[in-house]
C-alpha cells in the first residue's frame, strides 16, 4: 500500500514470518546534491530509529523523500511520517 504526502512517500507491504520490520530510505538526486541527499536520509533513519518501538512486526516499508523534503524541518519530516504510518496501518 503507498501513502503520499507532501514531503514524503510510504511503501508498506506486510512479510508473513520475516520477524522484525524493515526500512528502506530512497532520496533520489532530483531531491538535490549528495549533501542534501545524505542529511534527508539522515533524519529519516533517526525518525524511524526514535519510533522503533511503535512499529508492527512483519512489516516492510519503504520511505521515498520528495523533493520538498530538502527544505523541510526535521519537525515537519518526523510529523508527516507519523501521519503517513497511521494511515499505512504500520504503526501500534
Amino acid at each position: 500500500m503507498t501513502q503520499r504526502g507532501k514531503l514524503l512517500m510510504l511503501n508498506a507491504m506486510p512479510m508473513e514470518n520475516s520477524g522484525p520490520w524493515r526500512a528502506g530510505f530512497v532520496t533520489s538526486g532530483r531531491v538535490g546534491g549528495a549533501v542534501v541527499r545524505n542529511r534527508v536520509r539522515r533524519r529519516l533513519r533517526e525518525i524511524v530509529r526514535r519510533h522503533q518501538r511503535e512499529l508492527r512486526q512483519g512489516v516492510w516499508f519503504v520511505i521515498i523523500a520528495r523533493h520538498e523534503a530538502a527544505t523541510a524541518s526535521y519537525g515537519a519530516l518526523e510529523d508527516e511520517w507519523l501521519h503517513l504510518a497511521r494511515r499505512a496501518s504500520i504503526l501500534l
